[in-house]
This record gives C-alpha cells, structure tokens and sequence, in this order.
C-alpha cells in the first residue's frame, strides 16, 4: 500500500474508527486526567475538536513514514489536512445548528465525517500539488499551538460558546 490514494482510503478509515472510539476513552479510563488530554473530556464543540486533530495526527506520521519517498514534502499537506479537518468541525456544527436552531446526533456524526472528508481531500490535493511546502513552518507551528491549546484547554477552557457544553 504505497499510493497516496490508497493510504489516503484507509487513513480516512483509520480517522472515522479512532474518532469514533475516542469519544468514549476517557469515561473507559475511570476519567483518567491524562486520558483527557487526547479525548474529550465533555461534550463541547473543542473537544469533539480533538476525536479528529489527534486521530488524525497518529496516522500522520505513518503515512509521512510510508509515502516519504514517493511524496517527500508529504508533511505540510498532512498538517494542513489536519487544521482543515479540525477547524471544519465548529464551522459545520456552528452553520447547521444556527440555520436549524438545534442540532441533532445525525448531524453531528455526519459533521464528524465531513471534517474527516474535508481533512483527507485537503492533503490528498495538496499533496499533489506540492503547494503547501512554502507554508510547512506556519504550518508546522500552528498544529503545536492548537496541540498546546488541547492541552491547556480541556482542564481551563475560556469562558466562551465553543468551551461550552
């Protein structure tokens, strides 16, 4: 499985199933603090954030490892499918719950594979294309920063609506 198609199907596989089962991990672990961390601690729109920035993440560095000589500068894309697919969760939960004026558990898990989609097209093209490289620093740092805030976060979330349950 050396193709960027194929590692891109079964990285949107792997993201789907993980992400799905991270949504459970830190009630399984007994709340463990540092579970917490990687899985939501709650239901608030930042931490469902995370069932795709950290799955995600783990099969980054396998397909960086896999694909690195057919694909070299295959690391900005994939941190920038990351950002993509991260951020999509809040603009698509935030955008049909405003237009319907409530959200409902269909949308939300279609919400989760939309992003999953967006993050994996994202890389796919942009691995293609090559035209992420020039960004691969700002990219690079704006992953740690939104790592950092993971982190940080989940135990001292701002008192702001995405923080919210």
């Amino acid at each position: 499985m050396n193709s960027l198609k194929s590692s891109t199907i079964l990285g949107i596989c792997f993201v789907l199933i993980i992400g799905t089962l991270s949504h459970f991990v830190y009630e399984w672990t007994g709340e463990s603090y540092i579970t917490g961390f990687f899985f939501p601690v709650n239901e608030s729109t930042w931490e469902h954030m995370k069932l795709i920035f950290f799955p995600m993440l783990l099969y980054s560095f396998y397909m960086k490892w896999k694909l690195q000589d057919s694909y070299p500068y295959i690391g900005a894309p994939l941190m920038a499918g990351i950002l993509a697919g991260t951020v999509s969760i809040p603009i698509i939960y935030y955008t049909y719950t405003g237009i319907l004026g409530y959200h409902t558990l269909v949308l939300d898990i279609l919400t989760f594979v939309a992003a999953v989609l967006i993050a994996f097209t994202a890389t796919y093209r942009l691995t293609k294309s090559c035209k992420a490289q020039k960004y691969r620093f700002i990219l690079l740092g704006t992953v740690i920063f939104l790592m950092l805030c993971f982190f940080v976060f989940t135990y001292a979330p701002p008192d702001i609506g995405l923080f919210h349950l």
